[in-house]
């Protein structure tokens, strides 16, 4: 199993290239169910999620192929077929590649526990497949290692719009035979996997539906603006209260994947961590603005450029802050682990409160193993700054928590190793290439 080696103590200088984001990749493939046309998505990262996913909708039919240079890592071979061509590369070798799907016809309206428990994104077929096939048979998805996440909002907000819906051996059974029809769909409390799974049914519902209580992700506008591309008539993404009225069919379209505002923030604080000066070719910093605040506030200098943001500390002290995490635009769940490790260099305490996930405190025990002093207290993580760190075998146990071991292992005196880096895989394009680029001494080990 692959384990990530790296020798702390090196300031970070130069560019680091941010790919396209994961979570809204994930829906912008899915939504290429609502149409028998061609859905072509530029921008695409180079990850063992999108191979996953490309892998459950060719189950269902679609036709994948992908045109770009392609990289060697995680996600480089997947789908159904692979044309040629190259993809518009930014200038340091990371590629977005262009995907073209293409469900001319769904020949599959099951998706299989066997893939379904293995990415929880991949649930989000089902309003898709409902809306266009009027049934779809969806493992549910069960939990994970941030906690219960269920399906109760998606499966609400389906009914409102119609379907109805049984479980069955661990299995969602949702029936439309008239059609989907559209209605009021309000959420107790914002989910972003509920807000694509309507939103996208909904684009093929007879009538209007407004969700209220909706997400306000950038993700979520970043799929909305695809759907419109494709023919949907939808309003008020981005606010509390999406529109959509609903079409007899959608076409195909060709739409670019937004930067991704986690990879950003990630190596923000990376930076802030160890020190120097980096540019993030291609962030924009309106999709992360919350979490550059923070920052600003704990002592980094943020830059916003034309064609990205630099980050920037060079002998300044961290700041110690106090975080809650929200929905966006608040503070992003996705970033919690990265600030508290950078939380462990500041002067004085910080305070983190995780409000969306719960039990999304697992990489503390693992920090604990480098030096850091953390205090947990319910949904609060009370944070000593200026811990000596010292490098040490870690272990990761989810996304966001392996890639807050790496950027303590970049200040860290001596050697880490991440041990299960097959997490990191699923959301970090090239995360070593990335670091090394820019001093960092870091490798991938194998075996």
């Amino acid at each position: 199993m692959d384990r990530i080696r790296i020798v702390g103590g090196k300031r970070l200088n130069g560019t680091i290239p941010i790919s396209g984001a994961k979570n809204a990749t994930l829906p912008l493939m899915i939504a290429s169910l609502l149409t028998p046309e061609r859905l072509t998505l530029e921008n695409v990262p180079s990850l063992a999620d999108v191979v996953l996913l490309g892998r459950i909708l060719g189950n269902h039919g679609v036709d994948l192929t992908v045109q770009g240079k392609r990289a060697n890592g995680p996600g480089a071979n997947g789908g159904n077929g692979v044309a040629n061509g190259h993809a518009g590369a930014n200038n340091h070798g990371f590629p977005g590649r262009i995907f073209h799907l293409q469900a001319e016809e769904i020949v599959d309206t099951t998706a299989p526990y066997d893939m379904v428990s293995r990415m929880r994104a991949s649930f989000w077929v089902l309003g898709p497949l409902l809306a266009r096939m009027g049934e779809a048979r969806v493992s549910l998805p069960g939990g994970c290692a941030i906690g219960t996440r269920p399906v109760d909002l998606h499966l609400m907000g389906l009914e409102k719009l119609g379907a109805e819906i049984s479980i069955d051996e661990g299995y969602v059974v949702a029936r439309a035979p008239k059609g989907l029809s559209g209605n009021r769909v309000v959420f107790e409390k914002v989910s972003v996997g509920a807000t694509h799974n309507v939103m996208m049914a909904a684009t093929l519902a007879k009538g209007e539906t407004v969700i209220e209580n909706a997400a306000r992700e950038p993700e979520i506008v970043n799929v909305a603006e695809c759907l419109r591309a494709m023919g949907a008539v939808i309003s008020g993404e981005g606010t509390a209260a999406i529109r959509i009225q609903g079409v007899d069919t959608l076409r195909g379209a060709r739409h670019r994947v937004l930067p991704d505002r986690i990879e950003t923030g990630t190596y923000a604080m990376a930076v802030a961590m160890t020190g120097g000066e980096v540019h993030l070719e291609g962030a924009e910093p309106a999709l992360l603005q919350a979490a550059l605040d923070v920052l600003v506030e704990a002592g980094v200098s943020i830059t916003p450029k034309n064609d990205g943001i630099t980050v920037a500390r060079n002998g300044h002290a961290l700041r110690s802050v106090n975080v809650s995490t929200a929905p966006f635009p608040g503070f992003p769940t996705d970033l919690q682990a990265q600030l508290m490790t950078l939380m462990t260099r500041a002067d004085g305490t910080s305070t983190i409160r995780e409000t969306i996930f719960e039990n999304r405190f697992m990489h503390v025990q693992e920090l604990a193993r480098l030096g850091a002093e953390i205090k947990l207290d319910g949904d609060t993580a009370t944070i000593s700054g200026n811990a000596h760190l010292k490098g040490a075998q870690v272990m990761a146990t989810d996304l966001r928590a392996s890639v807050s071991l790496v950027i303590a292992g970049l200040a860290a005196e001596g050697e880490t190793t991440v041990n299960r880096v097959y997490h990191l895989d699923r959301g970090f394009e090239r995360l070593e290439q990335k670091l090394s680029a820019c001093g960092a001494e870091i490798e991938r080990l194998t075996g």
